[in-house]
This record gives structure tokens, C-alpha cells and sequence, in this order.
């Protein structure tokens, strides 16, 4: 349908796969799992459900022109390169005010760029689901994915009621990251779900919700899109508006306040692979337990994650536990139980290295 768009956002980093992850090369244009970049896989899991010229795609202006690049058939004015991240809700905000201008009728996905999913047909089907809820009724809806173990790297969406043969849950709440024990426990209640970050809204919906929980943001979104219409050329508008724009996550700032949500169970196979750790799920494992994507060999090694590129070939004598990452100019040898230390690692590298960044 005409009146329906889908915004991919594309503008994060990607640290926790340094060193394949860079700020000009981040993680959803790399095949961290697959043949293609992650971007392309997302965008060919939409193919036949809308057509191209309904599809944005949020970035940063560093990425803009490999997105370009990498992903042919999208739009160049269809790819918005933002000059300074401000958070999700300033991003969603302007992508409200950008499928408005095209048609102020509209329903959007906004769908991150660089989650696993294989199964296309059962994706197509929810977000079918989704968007039919979205556009017969007053609702915010999000995907929520089943926990399948006690996760604290997501957020959770813990499910209220549903009507009979409804294919929905009401929600109850959003909750941050929890600890383990937390966690556990959601997944013994069978209440919750992961937080996916998939939202399917109307238009007119979310733009009275914006008026109502973040009244400033809202109106700084507005003097742009005034601008625009006056014809002010987009990117110069942003280059000096949106630096200014409040900086705000779209779960904290709506999505937790808002009384009007509603969850679609999803029942499609689901990962975010957030760090190298989640490789592991995707690629065979040798008799040791040695995850391999590349090549490798290893003399009583265990339990290692090993990333190479073609052409390198990668030794392991007698350790364990270990995640060994190598690139043309960099090498990442990490202890697993440490993988969450990567990002600031990262940050020192950047301070030294800033062309390994």
C-alpha cells in the first residue's frame, strides 16, 4: 500500500565488533552473519512487502555514502544522513515529520538495521498483523520476541491482557536491561518479552503522542519542517537545527509513558547479534567448541571464537575461552568473559588510533 513506509535505522557504530565495526564501515554494512551486509539482509526481508520507494533509511552523514553505495537500490533522497546523533526519539521524530510530507495518511515501521532474521515469510506475517492493528486503531505497536534464556543485554516488555482470538497483547511496561536474577525471573513468569525496538505506528498517532510527551522536541521538529515547506533545503536545516534537538530515547521519553501500546508476539526466529559473543549462535562449532568463521588451527584450544579474514589463517596452541578477531590492520584477542569491555576499549583506541576507528 501506498500509505505505508518503512524507516530502517542505520546510524549506530557498531563498537562491540571492533575491529571489523568502524565508524565509517559499522557493523549493519558488514555480513557479520551471512553473505550479505546486514543492511541488505534487511532490506531483503522487506522486498515484496512495499516497494523501494517507500523505504528510509536513518544514518549519519559519516555512513551516508557507503549505504550508498553498499545498498543500490535505495533512493539517495530516501537516505538521511544525520550531522549528530541525538538519540532515538529525535530520529524518529524526524522521520515522522519526513512520512508525513509524503503522504500525512501514513503507517511506519521503524525496524533497526542489523538484527538476524531468517525466516522472511513469518516476519512479513507480523509486521502485516502489525501494521493492519496500526491502521485500525488508536494503538502504538511493537514486535516483542519470546525469551528463549534470562538475557540482560535486552530491554523487556512485560504483556497485559489480550481479547480473545486478538492477535495482540496489551503492555503493562517497558523495563530497562535487568539483572540476571531479574531476568531469570521474567523468563519463569513467561510475562514478558524481549524489547526488539520494532515499532509500527499511524502517523497522526505518534505525532499526538510527541505533542504530549515531549512538547519540546515536538516543536523543534516543527520549525524544520516549516522551513522545509518554505523550501529550505534539507540538509542545511539539519546541519543547524538538529544539533539542537533534545536528546532522548524513544522507549524513556514515549513508549513508557504512552497508555495506548499494544505487542504482537513475534514468531519468527530472532537475533540482534550485539557482540561477538552472539556469533557463536550462527556458525558451526568444532569438536573443542572453537567457533570458526575464517580459518583456523588449533592444537588443544577450547571453547575460543576465532574471526578472520580471507587469506588469513589463524593458530591457537593451548588456550581457551578466548574471542580472536583479525583484520587487514588490526587485531582483537579478548577474553570472553570480558567481551563487554570492547566499546571502551574502543574509546582508547580512538584517543591514540583514531584511523583504527
Amino acid at each position: 500500500m501506498n500509505s505505508r513506509y518503512v524507516i530502517i535505522m542505520a546510524g549506530g557504530r557498531g563498537e562491540r565488533f571492533w575491529p571489523q565495526s568502524r565508524a565509517k564501515t559499522p557493523k549493519h554494512l558488514l555480513p557479520i552473519v551471512g553473505s550479505k551486509p546486514m543492511l541488505s539482509q534487511t532490506l531483503d526481508r522487506l522486498s515484496g512487502f512495499l516497494p523501494i520507494s517507500n523505504i528510509w533509511v536513518l544514518t549519519n552523514t559519516e555512513q551516508r555514502n557507503a549505504i550508498l553505495e553498499t545498498c543500490t537500490t535505495l533512493l539517495p533522497e530516501n537516505v538521511i544522513g544525520e550531522p549528530q546523533g541525538r538519540d532515538t526519539a529525535a530520529a524518529i521524530g524526524l522521520a515522522l515529520m519526513l512520512v508525513q510530507q509524503r503522504n500525512p495518511k501514513a503507517t511506519f515501521a521503524v525496524l533497526p538495521a542489523d538484527h538476524v532474521v531468517q525466516d522472511k515469510k513469518k516476519f512479513q506475517a507480523a509486521l502485516e498483523t502489525s501494521f493492519h492493528i496500526a491502521e485500525s486503531q488508536k494503538s502504538l505497536v511493537t514486535i516483542g520476541i519470546q525469551p528463549t534464556y534470562a538475557a540482560t543485554g535486552y530491554g523487556y516488555i512485560e504483556k497485559g491482557v489480550t481479547a480473545p482470538d486478538s492477535d495482540f497483547y496489551t503492555v503493562e511496561r517497558f523495563v530497562e536491561k535487568p539483572i540476571f536474577e531479574t531476568a531469570e525471573a521474567y523468563l519463569k513468569s513467561g510475562n514478558y518479552f524481549w524489547n526488539a525496538g520494532m515499532f509500527i505506528w499511524r502517523a497522526s498517532v505518534l505525532e499526538d503522542c510527541f505533542k504530549k510527551f515531549i512538547p519540546t522536541l515536538y516543536q523543534s521538529l516543527q520549525k524544520i519542517k516549516k522551513a522545509l515547506l518554505k523550501g529550505h533545503p534539507l540538509g542545511g536545516l539539519l546541519e543547524t537545527e538538529y544539533p539542537e534537538l533534545e536528546k532522548v530515547s524513544i522507549d524513556y521519553a514515549l513508549m513508557e509513558k504512552a497508555e495506548n501500546v499494544v505487542c504482537v508476539p513475534a514468531t519468527f526466529d530472532w537475533d540482534d547479534v550485539g557482540e561477538w559473543l552472539s556469533v557463536a549462535r550462527h556458525f558451526p562449532q568444532d569438536a573443542h567448541n572453537n567457533t570458526v568463521n575464517g580459518q583456523m588451527v588449533s592444537t588443544d584450544a577450547h571453547h575460543n571464537i576465532v574471526v578472520n579474514e580471507k587469506g588469513h589463517l589463524t593458530a591457537l596452541i593451548g588456550v581457551q575461552d578466548l574471542i580472536v578477531v583479525q583484520t587487514e590492520d588490526a587485531t582483537l584477542i579478548c577474553s570472553r568473559d570480558r567481551s563487554q569491555e570492547i566499546k571502551n576499549t574502543v574509546k582508547k583506541i580512538t584517543s591514540k588510533y583514531p584511523h583504527l576507528t
